[in-house]
């Protein structure tokens, strides 16, 4: 019942980025039509100050966490909790390593993230800026806020092998159900990054 119940309530997050798309593009589309002719629009002049090949590289490092992640799922469907060899000999690792991997990236991007935002609050782009940096942080602000969600449910997940003596069945279909959250992220995210940084605006 974990993971119908997981599936539930994803479907009711997926409807909740499913309305900020939707208003996104209903910001855009009607600064776009607020544009005088000859006039380059909001969207199209303020994304011009995004770091795009930074965001290309903050998203590969995301985009391969779920790949890690996967890996830790089939280790814990094994039974496989930790390695079995050498700390560099990557085949015999356990779930525990590869979700230690996946949490690291995962970290990584929100620290990206992060200094993403810093970069552009000290070139005076905030909030309430105007319309298009309202729709930008608040889409990735709540996304990169599901992505710290995350790194929590991973510390969890971990710690519960460390404290546990033996790996049971209940906490493989916890680091399941987690991996079924961070693959969901993650796709949201690409498609946020689609349309923020790869689309013309």
């Amino acid at each position: 019942m974990v993971p119908l119940g997981t599936w539930i309530w994803l479907a009711s997050e997926l409807m909740f980025f499913a309305a900020l798309f939707a208003a996104y593009f209903m910001i855009r589309e009607f600064t776009t039509g607020q544009a005088l002719p000859g006039q380059e629009n909001l969207f199209a002049a303020n994304s011009e100050h995004l770091g795009k090949t930074f965001a290309w590289i903050n998203t590969s490092i995301l985009v391969l966490s779920s790949f890690a992640c996967q890996l830790g799922v089939l280790k814990a469907e094994h039974g496989q909790v930790k390695r079995s060899s050498g700390l560099l000999n990557i085949a015999k690792w356990g779930m525990r390593e590869w979700y230690i991997l996946t949490f690291i990236m995962g970290s990584v991007f929100v620290a990206g993230q992060i200094w993403e935002y810093a970069t552009l609050f000290s070139e005076g782009f905030f909030i309430s800026t105007n319309a298009y940096w309202s729709a930008f942080f608040l889409a990735t602000g709540f996304h990169g806020l599901h992505v710290f969600g995350g790194l929590l449910a991973f510390l969890f997940v971990l710690g519960r092998t460390y404290m546990a003596r033996t790996f049971t069945h209940e906490q493989a279909v916890s680091a399941m159900v987690i991996s079924y959250y961070w693959h969901f992220v993650d796709v949201i995210w690409i498609i946020l990054f689609a349309v923020i940084y790869v689309l013309p605006n």
